[in-house]
């Protein structure tokens, strides 16, 4: 009965150490496995890490270029409102009219360019003030469309990018045909993207190129495309 239950033991013994040894390379198969996967983990963050760094070396070019190109918006924005009247084959012109709007109120004229002479002179504030009067006081007036146009730079001038973006869109609803028409929409894309909006930048300048084609405002417009 002794040797029938050492015999038992035994056998239980020897399975057990079976057992354990079946086991064993499973163990060491799924460490493998681990250590594998860990490694690949361990290559595939450093290249997401590489990637990340030169996407974002990437786009700190592009928004320096970005901010070199609304440095210049607002360079030719300060060209414009200095623009000096070119009387051959034209009516009465003043500073602040370079398209040559014959006006016949004289009171209506002088409204328009002391408002105009308030934003040559950088009292951006002022000006977007005297500027909205006169619109409201002259929605008809020939000079309206110029004064929305110099209302809008006004504000972008002011980084009031909002309210560039709804004084220019009221001039391009009103008069899309109007001869500042793609440099307002310039000032558009250039204030979409103070805002970070990108997306409506480029939806701007494509607008440009396609119903402007033929403006100076264009050939900016493709340079400023590259950019986004």
């Amino acid at each position: 009965m002794r040797d029938r239950v050492l015999s038992l033991r035994n056998l239980t013994l020897a399975a057990s150490i079976a057992m354990a040894t079946l086991a064993a390379p499973a163990h060491a198969f799924s460490d493998d496995e681990a250590r594998r996967a860990i490694l690949d983990l361990r290559q595939q963050l450093q290249q997401q890490n590489e990637q990340n760094s030169r996407a974002r070396l990437q786009l700190a070019d592009q928004l320096q270029s970005l901010q070199q190109e609304i440095a210049q918006l607002r360079d030719q924005l300060e060209l414009v409102s200095r623009q000096q009247p070119n009387a051959q084959g034209q009516g009465q012109q003043h500073p602040g009219n370079p398209q040559g709007v014959e006006v016949g109120d004289a009171q209506e004229q002088a409204a328009f360019d002391g408002a105009t002479d308030l934003y040559r002179k950088g009292q951006y504030k002022d000006a977007a003030e005297s500027l909205a009067a006169f619109i409201a006081l002259y929605p008809n007036s020939q000079l309206a469309p110029t004064a929305q146009f110099y209302l809008g730079s006004a504000r972008y001038a002011s980084r009031d990018y909002k309210g560039a973006i709804e004084q220019l869109n009221n001039l391009l609803q009103k008069s899309p045909d109007n001869a500042r028409a793609p440099d307002a929409l310039l000032v558009i894309a250039g204030s979409q993207i103070e805002l970070n909006n990108r997306a409506g930048a480029k939806t701007t300048l494509q607008r440009i190129v396609r119903d402007y084609p033929n403006s100076p405002a264009a050939n900016t417009a493709k340079s400023r495309l590259q950019l986004l």
